[in-house]
């Protein structure tokens, strides 16, 4: 999956997990812009639109952890917490000054879309 933030598209690595495939599912339908606020400062998160699957176990997340929290926010992680999450998948070599310094202060928006490889 491709995950563009305002000029940087990063990739990520979807979970494996009926979460993360109805996520890819969603995405055949077109592109996905979300608008994510800063969240205990750890974390930028925003409401999906509709629901998915949940998968929660506990976990502890790291710097470039996508989640799906409660089934319908979605999160990136730049931080780390520990608590029951469904996993979506992680960005590709992420690492957090890099994420804070694309992710910025406030407000972001983001587009999620698949890669072309994937398209089947």
């Amino acid at each position: 999956m491709n995950l563009q933030i305002e000029e940087e598209t990063l990739t990520v690595t979807l979970a494996d997990n009926s979460s993360a495939r109805a996520l890819a599912e969603l995405l055949k339908e077109g592109p996905l812009t979300l608008s994510l606020e800063d969240y205990a400062g750890m974390e930028k998160v925003g409401p999906l639109g509709t629901s998915l699957p949940q998968n929660n176990e506990q976990i502890v997340t790291t710097p470039g952890d996508i989640i799906l929290y409660q089934g319908s926010s979605f999160v990136i992680y730049y931080g780390t917490n520990s608590w029951s999450l469904t996993r979506l998948g992680r960005i590709n070599d992420a690492e957090q000054d890099r994420l804070q310094e694309f992710l910025g202060d406030g407000a972001v928006t983001v587009t999620l879309s698949l890669e072309a490889a994937e398209s089947e």
